[in-house]
């Protein structure tokens, strides 16, 4: 792991202690309302046309400040209009300056599922997005060891939640493929470093079969790199910068997905 990735684990593992101080998990676990188990995150990806994973997020530890007026919940529905899948929002508060609010207000906002993207590093945080709405939670393979991923995809199903198995490397796809993942996402970004390869999801589509939905992330900014992911087998990218800065986000993922010149 990276010193920034080590860095952002850490914070999330204070983050967490301090939430349980002032809510234990145990009234976390009671405000649990919402039962649904139809899972609208993995059957959202599961459509024939490549899907598009539209991420809500104010800044990252690479680029800093990316919208400082951040207005989430309009980009969340211009997002929707446009047919997203589904929307990703930051809660980490840190590197990313994300809030829960924005999570829990985007997913009472819109029709279209919602993950949680954070560093997952205990399951309190699962309880937690189910709490705030979302449909999925972000499982990064390098911050969990075999056991602790294998739980965490267990508790996600007992919650009716999708997860987002995150791998950047081949033994990292084959643990996520291993461990029961249904949702693989490929960062062609290096954590190490942050430079991109966006090659890097097309050299690992063919770890595993069709029974896995297969996730490109970062380095996606034109239509060609939505053709050739689509080519390669991948079913949804996941993009979040580049619409981040996009002066209609709304058009900008219609040019993505071909239905705006």
């Amino acid at each position: 792991m990276s010193d920034i990735l080590e860095e952002i684990a850490a914070y999330a593992r204070i983050r967490v202690e301090e939430k349980k101080k002032t809510k234990p998990l145990s009234v976390l676990k009671n405000e649990i309302q919402n039962a649904a188990y139809d899972f609208p995150f993995e059957k959202a990806l599961k459509k024939e046309d490549m899907n598009v994973i539209a991420e809500c997020k104010k800044a990252s530890p690479s680029k800093g400040l990316i919208s400082p007026d951040f207005p989430y919940l309009s980009q969340a529905q211009s997002y929707e209009a446009a047919g997203a899948a589904a929307i990703s929002v930051l809660t980490e508060t840190k590197w990313f300056l994300g809030k829960d609010e924005y999570l829990k207000e985007i997913a009472q906002s819109v029709q279209i599922p919602v993950l949680r993207k954070d560093f997952t590093v205990d399951p309190y945080m699962i309880y937690e997005a189910k709490v705030l709405g979302a449909s999925a939670v972000l499982l990064i393979v390098s911050l969990l060891d075999e056991k602790s991923l294998e739980e965490d995809l267990r508790l996600a199903e007992e919650l009716g939640l999708s997860a987002l198995v995150e791998a950047h490397d081949e033994e990292e796809v084959k643990l996520a493929y291993s461990s029961g993942a249904r949702i693989i996402g490929v960062n062609n970004r290096n954590l190490r470093d942050f430079t991109i390869d966006f090659n890097n999801s097309i050299r690992l589509r063919n770890l595993v079969g069709d029974d896995v939905i297969f996730v490109a992330e970062s380095g996606i900014h034109a239509r060609a790199d939505v053709l050739k992911l689509s080519a390669a087998g991948i079913h949804a990218v996941l993009i979040g910068e580049q619409l981040m800065r996009a002066e209609d986000p709304g058009e900008e993922i219609g040019r993505l997905k071909g239905t705006v010149v």
